[in-house]
């Protein structure tokens, strides 16, 4: 294709142009939904990816052609042999399983005006006022003394109760309107309403002087009828308020998909579909899903540990004999799948347009991220971009570039800096998102269907 003297990016959805093509983004984006819908904390997700891996004869045995490890049900690595010897490198794909949420505090419960509430401890960037007086679900995990585990999932379905915080009337809220923002909405208000009623229906007043905690006791009683669980139960458990209900098409043409916490798990959506599409080849291929990315990737499950090294070292015997760690690192080319910021038609002012990502043209290189003068970024290198680019072009996948936002309004980081730490060559790539980290997230399906193909692409090359 000969090539023009100037450079535009070119919308997705022409590349979609045959109602056979547009069929199959579209259940593309329907399985995406249902994924997307089922997997709403860390623990499901990895749980998703493990049962697609085991379907595709991935083994937890590090002997075969097709290799997984499930670390603590929080991340998960997995990888593909190819012909070629492994210290030549692995073509790597790397995401995140977690999301921004509202976590229960060690002992959560607390009954005020005859109201039992969740006392709650923010996880990520999030804007406190998108999670008032919306319907939430809790999901979760409590493990007994015992080593019993109880997942919790209520919330989802239809027959199922909801929970909610409440929010400020206007009526009473006059000086609250005129507080900056972040000053307005007190994170120790994000408390989430359980229960209401006590153990004999309400209405005995002589009952409520007696013991001022009745209603949170109905609510225990409840808990143990429903999951045997005590009060000490809760101290331990992993529970997380996050918004109810599935994903859905938005617009009248479904041309977009909204829905939750689509920051990372669209990523880790499409890596996984990748890996499993693409057709063997010479390099070696491995996907590693993190915890924690929302929080700077810290601890035994985030990038930031040891997790990935081991794995590709317990490959290495039987693949690689008597070869250096450090040869398959050096030799590896990465992806650091994580969304960008979309042009927002509302806050275009925000954006360098020139340089913002858009919905519906592909998914989005960031050469860079930090902030500030790009502090806290890992900044690619020209010729391993300008390969990833040609590669692209040669499969007439469509692309773009992007920074988040202005410079000195916008940034932020990704686990691509954990990656070059160890000197191979990465690059952030993933789909655009507009209403990034709120509760319900936007993503077009032409750019869900073009980030799977340019992944494959990857994978493949």
């Amino acid at each position: 294709m000969k090539k023009k003297f100037s450079y535009q990016p070119q919308s997705a959805w022409k590349k979609l142009n045959t109602p056979a093509l547009r069929k199959k983004a579209e259940a593309l984006a329907e399985r995406y939904i249902e994924f997307l819908s089922a997997c709403k904390t860390e623990r499901e997700t990895v749980d998703y990816i493990c049962r697609r891996l085991r379907q595709e004869k991935y083994d937890e045995k590090f002997s075969g052609e097709r290799v997984f490890r499930n670390l603590r049900g929080k991340a998960v690595f997995a990888a593909r042999r190819g012909s070629a010897p492994l210290h030549e490198g692995l073509a790597l794909i790397a995401a995140h399983v977690d999301t921004p949420r509202l976590d229960f505090k060690q002992r959560p419960l607390v009954e005020q005006s005859d109201v039992v509430q969740a006392k709650t401890h923010y996880y990520g960037g999030i804007r406190k006022h998108q999670w008032l007086a919306r319907h939430l679900a809790l999901h979760g995990l409590v493990v007994r003394e015992n080593g019993e585990k109880i997942p919790v999932s209520i919330g989802e379905k239809p027959d199922e109760p909801v929970f909610c915080i409440a929010d400020l009337l206007p009526h009473l809220a006059q000086k609250q309107g005129n507080q900056k923002l972040n000053e307005a909405f007190e994170a120790e208000k994000l408390n989430v309403i359980l229960a209401h009623s006590s153990s004999t229906g309400g209405g005995n007043e002589q009952q409520s002087e007696k013991n001022e905690n009745s209603v949170k006791e109905h609510l225990l009683k409840l808990l143990h009828a429903k999951y045997g669980i005590y009060e000490e139960d809760m101290i331990t458990a992993e529970l997380q308020a996050v918004p109810a209900g599935p994903a859905r098409f938005v617009g009248f043409d479904k041309a977009l998909v909204g829905g939750y916490g689509q920051d990372d798990r669209i990523c880790v959506f499409a890596a996984l579909e990748a890996l499993l599409r693409a057709k063997p080849g010479a390099r070696n291929r491995a996907v590693i899903f993190w915890d924690k990315e929302e929080i700077g990737s810290e601890g035994a499950t985030g990038a930031s540990s040891r997790f990935f090294e081991y794995c590709v070292e317990n490959l290495l015997p039987s693949v690689s004999p008597a070869r250096r760690l450090a040869e398959v690192f050096l030799n590896s080319r990465a992806l650091s799948a994580d969304v960008q910021a979309a042009l927002d038609p509302d806050f275009q002012d925000l954006h360098e347009k020139q340089n913002a990502a858009r919905l519906g043209y592909g998914p989005c290189f960031s050469k860079f991220t930090g902030s500030r003068g790009k502090y806290g970024a890992s900044e690619a290198d020209a010729e391993y971009f300008a390969f990833l680019r040609g590669l692209l072009n040669a499969k007439d996948i469509p692309w773009q570039t992007a920074e988040l936002g202005k410079v000195d309004q916008g940034g932020g980081g990704t686990v691509a800096l954990f990656l070059a730490a160890y000197g191979m060559r990465v690059i952030d790539f993933g789909p655009p998102v507009l209403s990034m980290h709120s509760p319900c997230e936007l993503a077009s399906c032409a750019d869900i269907w073009f980030a799977v193909e340019a992944y494959k692409a990857f994978f493949e090359a």
